[in-house]
């Protein structure tokens, strides 16, 4: 899915907003992984917009403001910037309003927030946030607060009630403890499509090539990603899919990253992907990262893996076939 620049407005700071149409119905959050939790919400926004005839609007951050916070102690995020843009549009908002947060948002108190993003900016006329929704440096923006504000500034106010499955509540955290756990039939529950990372392959060391296992690059610009390890995958390039190996780690044998990256390596293909976009299922973990005293070991050791992975997809096929 293409962007469109109609419907993605990035913006840089508070005041740029006043360029914004006004009158609309809004949404915020950081929205990371987009999961069944955030899309009940999507729908209420896209609903009630229908009904009042306004826009329908979600309003994201970038960074996002645990990142801002904590840097490279933050959360592993689920999902890039332009991935989340594209899931958020899918489901057919007017626009996705990408705020900077910068060191003058963060200092805005829940007030101050309010004013001038939601009224003069965003001229907001409904609100929905979930329920643990809370905002301003003074973390005095809650649904009451919110609610009290609105009834003298135009606007009302819904919040929607936790959404649980199989008795769990449904999070962007709880999701990273199931990616954790490698448990993918989980994941794709509890966001309604699998567990994938997509992005573009860019030029490596090419070391793969050079052990006999060449491999797509692509960079996840994280500290922290939300699994780590070797996976057997399923490989979207240009509509057509490919079985693959992946690791996704900082490659501790060869020492020289500081931040992971996903290594994709197709079985049964030959052919240049420099540039293209891939988007890389993950359906089983075959083992955990792990630091080889050579090359040569390292070699067996993906040798090793790619056999694993060829027999675990045998096996799914068969399993598949029986069913």
């Amino acid at each position: 899915m293409a962007l469109e620049p109609s419907k993605m407005t990035f913006i840089r700071d508070v005041q740029s907003l006043q360029s914004f149409d006004k009158r609309s119905v809004v949404t915020i959050g950081s929205f990371d992984g987009v999961h069944l939790g955030h899309q009940a919400i999507l729908k209420q926004v896209k609903d009630r917009a229908a009904e009042f005839g306004l826009p329908a609007v979600a309003m994201t951050f970038e960074p996002q403001p645990q990142e801002f916070f904590s840097g490279e102690k933050a959360p592993a995020r689920l999902m890039r910037l332009r991935d989340k843009v594209e899931a958020l549009l899918e489901f057919g908002l007017d626009h996705v309003i990408c705020l900077h947060f910068n060191p003058a948002l963060s200092k805005l108190t829940a007030t101050e927030f309010v004013k001038l993003v939601l009224v003069d900016g965003l001229g907001t006329r409904h609100l929905i946030v979930g329920d643990d929704f809370r905002f301003g440096c003074d973390r005095s923006g809650d649904f009451n607060m919110l609610s009290e504000m609105g009834a003298g500034c135009g606007f009302t106010v819904q919040d929607t009630e936790t959404l649980e499955v199989e008795g769990e509540r449904v999070s962007s955290t709880l999701l990273r403890q199931v990616l954790q756990q490698a448990d993918f039939a989980r994941a794709s529950q509890l966001l309604g499509r699998p567990f994938s990372i997509k992005g573009r392959v860019v030029y490596g060391q090419q070391l793969g090539r050079e052990l006999g296992f060449p491999t797509a690059n692509v960079q996840l610009n994280r500290y922290s990603a939300p699994l780590s390890g070797v996976y057997a995958v399923m490989v979207d390039i240009d509509g057509r899919t490919y079985r693959g190996a992946a690791n996704v780690g900082v490659r501790p044998t060869v020492g020289d990253l500081v931040k992971p990256v996903l290594e994709v390596h197709l079985l049964d293909f030959t052919g240049d992907l420099y540039g293209k976009r891939i988007d890389v299922e993950f359906v089983a973990k075959i083992r955990d990262e792990e630091k080889f005293t050579t090359l040569d070991k390292l070699v067996e050791g993906i040798q090793r893996d790619v056999k694993q992975i060829r027999a675990w997809f045998a096996g799914s096929q068969e399993s598949i076939s029986k069913g």
